[in-house]
């Protein structure tokens, strides 16, 4: 192999390196992309399924209207590595689980957000490391 030849398959080798990690970059959402920092949402509803993972972990919630309408919320968290930092454990969130949320509502309008904080009925509040720019960070 002459010194062309391999100096080519160094350039591809890095190159492929640097696809493999812009690829996840690229695809990776910015809070102002997805949800509405003027559509504020704070409700208070039961818990049916928390999804611990990466790059982002997820709240199912159940919300019931003053019609007795029920909606299934999903809330999206910062990451499970990062919720544990936070304080969070996997036993926090049983399903059945009375929560309130608070956080921002997708700019589609669906039953989604991107959650600032969750807090218990006995008062204890975790923060959900929201991708916000401007939510709390406790």
């Amino acid at each position: 192999m002459g010194a062309n030849q391999k100096k080519a398959g160094v350039f591809a080798a890095f190159s492929l390196a640097v696809l493999a990690v812009a690829i996840p970059a690229f695809a990776h959402h910015s809070f102002t992309a997805e949800y509405d920092t003027s559509k504020t949402v704070k409700f208070t509803g039961k818990v049916t399924m928390m999804k611990w993972a990466n790059p982002h972990a997820w709240i199912y919630v159940d919300v019931t209207d003053a019609k007795g309408k029920v909606t299934n919320w999903a809330l999206e968290t910062g990451a499970a590595n990062g919720l544990i930092r936070r304080g969070w454990r996997k036993e926090d969130l049983p399903a059945g689980t009375v929560v309130l949320v608070e956080g921002w509502q997708a700019r589609n309008g669906s039953p989604t957000a991107n959650v600032s904080s969750i807090t218990f009925s006995d008062g204890r509040r975790l923060f959900a490391g929201s991708s916000n720019p401007a939510a709390p960070q406790q």
